[in-house]
C-alpha cells in the first residue's frame, strides 16, 4: 500500500548497573534472532553501541538509532533496567515507543534478572515524564513470545507516525442535515494531523482546467481493465478519469510538507447536476491504492480510514451502520446455519466508494437514491457489490461536540449472505450487536459512517487509540453477555 510510513524499530537493551550486563547483552541478542527467524529483518534495528545503564548511554543509543533511520523504539528490560534512563529515552525519541522485558530462564542466582519487577517501575517513571508508551497486555515474556510483541507494535507505530504527517484535504462545506459528521478540528491538530479545508467551486475549476488532460485515455483504460464486465456505463468514464486526475494532481499541489494525504468531499446535493456524475468510483480507487475518501465531508471518518490502514497494511472503507437484516433472510439463510442472533446483524452499505478489491463482484451503476430526485444520468459514478465475506472490524475515532476525543472498536464478520439489495453492501455479524448499537453508538452520538477493516484488528487499534491519547474508558467495545454497559437498564 502506497501512502503509509515504513516502519523501522529501534531495539535498546537497558540494564541496572547492580546487575550483569551481560544479562541483557545476551537477552537482547536471543530477542533479535528470534524476531529474524519469524520476521526477518526489514522492521527492526538492534542497537548496539551499549546497553543504556546511564543518561550518557542513553544519548548514546539515542544517537545511533536515529543515524539508523529508527522512527519508533522498543525499550528491552534484559533485567531490572534504570527507571531514569530507561524513560528518559522514550521522552526524548519523540516517536511511538514499547516497553518489554525479558522473563526468567534457568539460572536464578547471577542469571536472575528481575525484569518482572522492572516493567512496574518503569510504568511508574513514564507517568511521572508524562509519556504515552505502549505496553502490551503480556509485557513481560521469552525471547519469542517478546519478538511477536514487537511484530503486533509494527502496525500500531505505523499508524501513530503516519498521523504525525498527515494531511487531510476536504472540500466542502458539509451537505445539509448531515451534522452528524460535524466535529471540531481542534484534535486534528492535538494529534499533528493538519487539515486543510476548501470549496467546491475550487474543485469545480480545477475539474474543468483538467478538461481534455493527454492522461485521461490512459486512466479510462485502467478503469476497463478494473472492472471488466461490470463496466456498465462506459459513457462516464472520461469524466470519471478527469476528475481522478483533477484529484490526483490537487494532493501533490497541496500536500506541502505533508507525506501523507487522505481527502474527505461530497457528491450531493449539487455536485451530481454541476459536475454531471456522482464521484464514488473514484473513490474507491483512491482507497484501493492507499489514500482514503471519505464522502459527506466525514473528516473522522477519513482519519479513521487513515488509521484502519495504517494498522492493517490493506485497503478499508467507511459504510454506513445502515439497515436491519429482514426477517425472510435471517430465517432464510442465517438462523441455523450461523451463530447468531437476528439482532447481532445488520446491514453495511454505501453507494459505491468500496475499492473492487473488497468485493466479490462489481459494477458501474448508477445513484438509485439520488435519483429518486434527479435524472438518472447524473447519478452515474457509483461501485456496486457484495462486500466479499470474512473477518472484519468496525471501528471510529470521533471528537465529541466539547472537543473530547472517542472511539469504539468491534470485531466480526460479513457473512457470505446474498443482501438482495443495492450499493457496496455486506450482511454484517458482530456478538451482542443490538446492545452495543444502542449503549454505545447511540448513547455514545457517533455518527452513522463506521470504518471498517478487512480483518481482526481490535487489539491494535484499541492501543492505537490509547497512544494517541483517548482515555481507556472512553473506548466503546461490544461487551459480552452478561457484561452490562453502564448506561443499560438492569431489569430488562
Amino acid at each position: 500500500m502506497l501512502n503509509m510510513p515504513e516502519v523501522k524499530i529501534g531495539i535498546v537493551a537497558v540494564s541496572r548497573d547492580c546487575f550483569p550486563e551481560s544479562l541483557s547483552v545476551g537477552r537482547r541478542r536471543r530477542l533479535v534472532e528470534a524476531y529474524r527467524a519469524k520476521y526477518g529483518e526489514t522492521d527492526i534495528y538492534e542497537c548496539p553501541v551499549c546497553i543504556v545503564e546511564s543518561e550518557i548511554h542513553m544519548r548514546q543509543a539515542l544517537e545511533d538509532i536515529r543515524n539508523a533511520g529508527c522512527n519508533a523504539l522498543c525499550v528491552y528490560l534484559g533485567n531490572f533496567g534504570p527507571e531514569i534512563a530507561e524513560t528518559m529515552l522514550a521522552k526524548e525519541f519523540h516517536g511511538p515507543a514499547m516497553y518489554i522485558a525479558a522473563a526468567e530462564e534457568e539460572d536464578l542466582i547471577q542469571g536472575r534478572g528481575d525484569a518482572y519487577c522492572g516493567m512496574l517501575n518503569a510504568s511508574y517513571n513514564l507517568a511521572l515524564r508524562n509519556v504515552r508508551a505502549y505496553i502490551p497486555e503480556q509485557p513481560v515474556g521469552s525471547a519469542a513470545q517478546c519478538a511477536d510483541r514487537i511484530h503486533e507494535f509494527v502496525g500500531i507505530a505505523r499508524a501513530v507516525i503516519g498521523l504525525s504527517d498527515l494531511k487531510i484535504i476536504s472540500f466542502g462545506p458539509r451537505p445539509l442535515n448531515f451534522l452528524a459528521c460535524n466535529a471540531p478540528v481542534k484534535q486534528f491538530y492535538n494529534l499533528g494531523v493538519e487539515v486543510e479545508e476548501n470549496s467546491e467551486l475550487d474543485l469545480f475549476e480545477a475539474f474543468h482546467k483538467h478538461a481534455g488532460d493527454p492522461r485521461i485515455p490512459d486512466v479510462v483504460s485502467d478503469m476497463e481493465a478494473e472492472l471488466g464486465a461490470g463496466n456498465k456505463k462506459p459513457e462516464i468514464l472520461e469524466k470519471l478519469a478527469q476528475y481522478e486526475l483533477t484529484l490526483s494532481d490537487w494532493i501533490e499541489d497541496h500536500r506541502g510538507s505533508r507525506k501523507y494525504v487522505a481527502l474527505s468531499g461530497k457528491c450531493w446535493p449539487a455536485f451530481q447536476t454541476q459536475f454531471g456524475f456522482v464521484p464514488c468510483y473514484v473513490n474507491s480507487r483512491l482507497t484501493g491504492r492507499g489514500i482514503p475518501v471519505s464522502c459527506e465531508v466525514d473528516l473522522y471518518g477519513t482519519l479513521s480510514e487513515y488509521i484502519g490502514q495504517c494498522v492493517s497494511g490493506d485497503a478499508v472503507t467507511l459504510l454506513d451502520i445502515n439497515n436491519t437484516v429482514t426477517d425472510a433472510i435471517y430465517q432464510e439463510d442465517i438462523r441455523g446455519k450461523f451463530d447468531y442472533r437476528q439482532d447481532e446483524t445488520f446491514m453495511g452499505f454505501h453507494c459505491g466508494n468500496t475499492c473492487s478489491s473488497k468485493l466479490s463482484s462489481c459494477e458501474m451503476k448508477y445513484q438509485m437514491i439520488m435519483a429518486r430526485s434527479l435524472p438518472q444520468e447524473v447519478t452515474n459514478g457509483t461501485l456496486e457489490g457484495e462486500i466479499i465475506p470474512g473477518d472484519i472490524t468496525f471501528y471510529r475515532l470521533q471528537s465529541t461536540a466539547d472537543n473530547r476525543l472517542r472511539a469504539y472498536v468491534a470485531e466480526g464478520e460479513v457473512l457470505p449472505v446474498a443482501t438482495r439489495s443495492f450499493g457496496g453492501i455486506g450482511i454484517f455479524a458482530i456478538r451482542e450487536m443490538g446492545r452495543f448499537y444502542r449503549h454505545v453508538l447511540v448513547e455514545g452520538n457517533y455518527p452513522h459512517h463506521g470504518a471498517v477493516a478487512f480483518g481482526h484488528y481490535g487489539k491494535a487499534l484499541f492501543e492505537v487509540f490509547k497512544l494517541i491519547g483517548v482515555a481507556p474508558a472512553e473506548i466503546g467495545y461490544n461487551q459480552p453477555a452478561g457484561v452490562r454497559y453502564p448506561t443499560e437498564n438492569p431489569f430488562c
